[in-house]
């Protein structure tokens, strides 16, 4: 069986509709972890559905993890992870359960495939810039960590893997489980053939000649707090650690300077910074 997770967090519902009426056609098992102040009124009949609402906001991490664990309870064999303005195929989940089916009769130590991501603020096919690519197979690269949304995992592994990591609250999440997966000798790949369109951050700017993405002012505390956190741990890559220690003055000076609610910004940065350098972890509630 085949079952898939899909978080909410006041979501568009025009977009997050059509993308559970997809997911609907596709899976067996569907569990929706709804993060969002207020409950968020659904059109779906489905007997195999799973409802949670969490008015906090416990974050992406315990959110998956949720999901993830009612479909292991429901026995189903892969489970898909999928935010809520992601776009999907009508044959997305059966093409990427059969690379997986393919992969464990070739006996290869997969443990998570995810699409090629076009992003839909540019119509354009994301490509890591310094990411490189660890082996091919046919249809697959292997790479060092792929994002969480559309994310397919053999959940006979996820013991071995250990669920997603509930202290980062939501940035770096999706990566760390990836890099503790590679640390558990078991790779994640890329599917070429397979794309999603999705959105990464809240909008996007430009800032000497380079664009970048922009979210939310709180979003930075953990972005800054987390690059710190995960930069503490042995199994998470070099060029991640280098790459985004050096970036971080120039996302202060460019959200400090050059975006609205600089005030804000500049006040979760220092947050994030402050944490980071103490260890702390969890929700942003817990700390200040």
């Amino acid at each position: 069986m085949i079952g898939a997770t899909v978080i909410l967090y006041k979501p568009d519902m025009d977009i997050t509709q059509q993308l559970l009426d997809s997911v609907l056609e596709q899976v067996d098992v569907l569990s929706i972890v709804d993060n969002s102040p207020v409950p968020t009124e659904l059109n779906i009949k489905s007997d195999n559905l799973h409802f949670h609402h969490f008015p906090n906001n416990i974050g992406i991490a315990a959110a998956h993890n949720i999901g993830l664990n009612d479909l292991k309870t429901a026995g189903c064999e892969f489970g898909i992870l999928l935010d809520q303005d992601s776009c999907i195929e009508e044959d997305f989940a059966f093409r990427l359960s059969s690379l997986l089916v393919a992969s464990k009769v070739d006996k290869r130590p997969l443990v998570a495939i995810g699409p090629r991501i076009i992003c839909s603020f540019s119509d354009k096919t994301v490509r890591p810039r310094v990411q490189r690519e660890l082996a091919i197979y046919d249809d697959l690269v292997c790479v060092t960590q792929i994002i969480s949304s559309g994310m397919m995992i053999d959940l006979s592994k996820l013991d071995l893997i250990g669920f997603k990591d509930e202290s980062l609250f939501i940035d770096g999440v999706d990566h760390e489980w990836c890099w503790r997966a590679k640390k558990n000798n078991l790779m994640v790949a890329i599917a070429e053939k397979v794309e999603m369109i999705h959105r990464l951050g809240d909008s996007r700017s430009k800032f000497a000649g380079v664009t970048y993405k922009v979210g939310s002012p709180v979003r930075l505390y953990y972005q800054f707090r987390n690059v710190l956190v995960l930069s503490r741990r042995g199994y998470v890559p070099w060029y991640w650690k280098c790459r985004n220690l050096a970036v971080l003055p120039i996302r202060f000076f460019a959200n400090s300077l050059l975006q609205d609610n600089r005030i804000d910004r500049v006040k979760f940065m220092l947050c994030g910074l402050i944490d980071g350098l103490f260890n702390r972890k969890g929700a942003f509630s817990d700390n200040w």
